[in-house]
C-alpha cells in the first residue's frame, strides 16, 4: 500500500471504551497493520514521567567513556543483555555495522516459571543503578501496552481474545535503549554507513518510544519513504516477521530505517528505545489455517520462535 504518513490509533478505546468502542479500535489497527505494517499510539498508558525518567538514565549510561560501557558487554549471550559496543549490529545482507550502540534489558521471571532458566541475567550497572529500577518498569509499562495490542489484532484475526497472552507471559521480549553516537568528522565512516540500515524487525511487534530526533522512515508499496513523526506522547508501534509469518503475511512486517541526518548535524546524536515484544522460544509460528488459501497458500516452512530469532540473530552479526 502506498500512503503519506503513518496513521495513529488511540489504545484508550480499547482499554476503556465501550464494546462498539473495542470493534473498531481492533478494526482499524488491523487494517492498518494489513496495509502498512505501522501506527502511531496514542494514549498508550505509560507516563511521560517515566518515559522522561528512564530517558535521562539512558543517556547517562551512553555518556560514560567507552572502556567503562564496555564492562557491562557480556561474550557467549549474542548481545541478549547488557550492552553491545558501536557498529556491531548489522542490517540482514549488509556487511557494514550501523552507526549505533544499544543496552538491552530482558524479561524478569518473577512468578516461578521454569523459563526463567532460558534466559541470561540482566546487566546492572554500578555507575548508575537507578538504570535497573526506571528500565524494568519501562519494560512492564510497554508490555502491557503490546500485551492489549496483540488481543486487538487477535480479535481482527477473529481468534480468541486471549491468543497471545500465554504465549507473550514471560517472553522473550527486548527493551533496547539506542544511542546513535555522533559523528565529528563524517570523512572518518564508511560511505554506505547509516544510524540503522533499512531492515524488518524481527519480533511479534515492535513499540518505539518518540526519540530524541527525526530519522525514522517506512518505505511503502512503491519504494517512496515516509517519515514516521510521532508527537512526544505517542509511539510507533509496527509488525514484526514473526507475526508476518504466524499471518501469512496478511500482517505486513515493513521495511524502515534510521537515516543519518544532514552532514552538518552528524555531530549531534540520537537516542531512541524500542520495545521488541517476543514470545517464548517454544511458540510455534506455523502459519495459522485461517490464513491460508488459494489465493494465499502457505509462505513459509514451520520452526519456532526460538529457532527463527536464532537465525536472524546470526544474519545481524549478533551471533556466530
Amino acid at each position: 500500500m502506498t500512503f503519506d504518513k503513518i496513521p495513529t490509533v488511540d489504545l484508550n478505546m480499547y482499554l476503556h471504551g465501550s464494546e462498539a468502542d473495542k470493534k473498531a479500535f481492533s478494526q482499524q489497527l488491523g487494517d492498518t497493520f494489513s496495509g502498512i505494517g505501522f501506527a502511531i499510539v496514542a494514549n498508550h498508558g505509560v507516563s511521560a514521567e517515566l518515559i522522561s525518567n528512564a530517558y535521562n538514565v539512558f543517556e547517562r549510561f551512553f555518556a560514560l567513556p567507552d572502556e567503562i560501557k564496555n564492562k557491562y558487554e557480556i561474550p557467549g549471550i549474542a548481545g541478549q543483555r547488557g550492552y553491545t559496543g558501536k557498529g556491531k549490529e548489522h542490517a540482514k545482507g549488509r556487511n557494514t555495522g550501523d552507526l549505533k550502540e544499544f543496552f538491552h534489558i530482558g524479561q524478569e521471571v518473577i512468578d516461578g516459571d521454569p523459563i526463567k532458566a532460558e534466559y541470561p541475567d540482566n546487566v546492572p550497572v554500578a555507575e548508575i543503578p537507578e538504570l535497573a529500577e526506571y528500565g524494568f518498569d519501562l519494560y512492564k509499562g510497554l508490555e502491557f501496552a503490546g500485551t492489549h495490542l496483540l488481543r486487538a489484532i487477535a480479535d481482527y484475526l477473529d481468534l480468541p481474545n486471549n491468543y497471545f497472552d500465554d504465549k507473550i507471559h514471560n517472553g522473550n521480549s527486548i527493551l533496547r535503549p539506542i544511542h546513535y553516537f555522533p559523528i565529528e568528522n563524517p570523512d572518518e565512516i564508511p560511505a554506505d554507513a547509516v544510524r540503522a540500515a533499512e531492515h524488518e524487525d524481527i519480533n511479534l511487534i515492535t513499540l518505539l518510544i518518540g526519540a530524541s530526533a527525526d530519522g525514522l522512515q517506512v518505505k511503502d508499496a512503491d519504494g517512496k519513504w515516509v517519515a514516521a513523526k510521532p508527537q512526544p506522547n505517542e509511539i510507533v508501534i509496527n509488525v514484526g516477521d514473526m507475526l508476518q509469518r504466524l499471518t501469512n503475511n496478511r500482517l505486513k512486517s515493513t521495511t524502515h530505517r534510521v537515516v543519518n541526518p544532514p552532514r552538518e548535524l552528524m555531530h549531534l546524536p540520537r537516542f531512541s528505545v524500542p520495545f521488541f515484544l517476543h514470545p517464548k522460544s517454544n511458540v510455534s509460528l506455523t502459519c495459522l489455517d485461517s490464513c491460508i488459501s488459494a489465493e494465499s497458500p502457505k509462505a513459509y516452512e514451520d520452526c519456532t520462535a526460538g529457532e527463527y530469532l536464532t537465525e536472524r540473530l546470526r544474519e545481524i552479526g549478533l551471533k556466530k
